[in-house]
């Protein structure tokens, strides 16, 4: 599927806050991101708690050991919606 993307504030003001190594790492691994969200490097996989309060699917993209996107599909677009460790799942 060719998919279009777009992200929230909240994902570009954490990307912002991201130590220079994390932004270089989550570059790279947006061009795997882009060609395919589900790509097996990615280890996208669904964040169910996030999913039941949400309602609607919720996902996370591993970027490296402790540093995720979460992301939703809705249709032809993917919505970034924040990036972070493993913390952000519980807010």
């Amino acid at each position: 599927m060719n998919y279009k993307y777009r992200a929230v504030e909240k994902f570009w003001r954490n990307f912002y806050k991201l130590r220079p190594a994390q932004k270089e790492s989550l570059r790279r691994s947006w061009q795997l991101f882009k060609a395919d969200p589900f790509h097996p490097l990615l280890g996208s996989h669904e964040i169910h708690e996030l999913s039941a309060r949400a309602k609607h699917t919720i996902y996370a993209a591993v970027v490296e050991a402790d540093l995720r996107v979460i992301f939703r599909i809705d249709g032809s677009w993917v919505t970034t919606l924040d990036v972070g460790s493993h913390r952000m799942y519980r807010a």
